[in-house]
């Protein structure tokens, strides 16, 4: 069973950047994808970004972040990434790191592992 503990939230301001944590417990099987969704109040949870654990080259990411939002891995210490630049208040939400067995999936319903959360907040 995987499990996952986010990090590196808080309240920013706009426009700093700001990299997010996922740590898992134990080595991430082979077979996996990672990802990063986020939940803003009264919205539906969205993907950001994913990733195959092993073997993956190309990170997978939704239209509405690429070019600002970018996810990498650490394989050695189980824990995958999120940096985000250019921090605006729209990205206020909590954000989260998901497992699945199998190829980066878009909806939320897809992942099995989920950890708790870290809010990110950004205002002035």
């Amino acid at each position: 069973q995987v499990q996952l503990v986010e990090s590196g939230g808080g309240l920013v301001q706009p426009g700093i950047s700001l990299r997010l944590s996922c740590a898992a417990s134990g080595r991430i099987p082979s077979g996996y994808a990672l990802a990063w969704f986020r939940q803003a109040p009264g919205k539906a949870r969205e993907f950001l970004a994913g990733v195959i654990w092993v073997g993956g080259t190309t990170p997978a990411y939704s239209d509405s972040v690429k070019g600002r939002f970018t996810t990498s891995r650490d394989s050695a210490k189980n824990t995958l990434y999120l940096q985000i630049n250019s921090l605006k208040p729209d990205d206020t939400a909590v954000y989260y790191c998901a497992a699945r067995r199998g190829v980066v999936a878009r909806r939320a319903p897809d992942y099995t592992n989920w950890g708790q959360g870290t809010q990110v907040t950004v205002s002035s």
